[in-house]
């Protein structure tokens, strides 16, 4: 990939364009990123109290017993999403579905286990161990260029 910026000192706003062979998935995601805006704060609730989130502090997304968590490096918030409407919120702050119940930010993984036979261990930065689902081993190799 080639990248060349042109400086135009009549330029009132910012332009971008992207000369291509074809539209390939590379190009739809660089395209994704630079039209998607700021990062959401997200509402979450923890003993009546409500707090917002800022995703770039949340560790990791997952569902328990019929309700949808937040994990933070200070506490666990209760979030009043469906688990996939946290995953399409949060999709553009690096975060990934690693099974049908929980969604991690790859910013606060600390490392990838794959020694284990048909799963992946993740641990997260704060120490907390989860697992790659079987269903979601090949996607998250795919994402780390295994």
């Amino acid at each position: 990939m080639k990248i060349e910026i042109k400086i135009d000192e009549g330029c009132t706003e910012t332009k971008i364009i992207v000369v291509t062979s074809k539209v390939t998935e590379e190009v739809n995601e660089i395209v994704k990123r630079l039209s998607s805006e700021q990062p959401q704060m997200i509402a979450a609730f923890k003993d009546d109290q409500a707090a917002m989130l800022d995703p770039t502090q949340i560790y990791r997304v997952y569902a328990s017993e019929g309700k949808v968590y937040a994990e933070t490096e200070s506490s666990t918030f209760l979030l009043r999403l469906r688990l996939y409407e946290a995953e399409q919120r949060l999709a553009k702050c690096s975060f990934v579905r690693i099974s049908n119940g929980e969604i991690v930010n790859l910013k606060k993984v600390k490392g990838f286990d794959l020694s284990f036979v048909g799963t992946i261990c993740v641990s997260l930065s704060n120490g907390t161990v989860t697992y790659v689902s079987r269903r979601y081993v090949a996607k998250i190799k795919q994402l780390l260029g295994l």
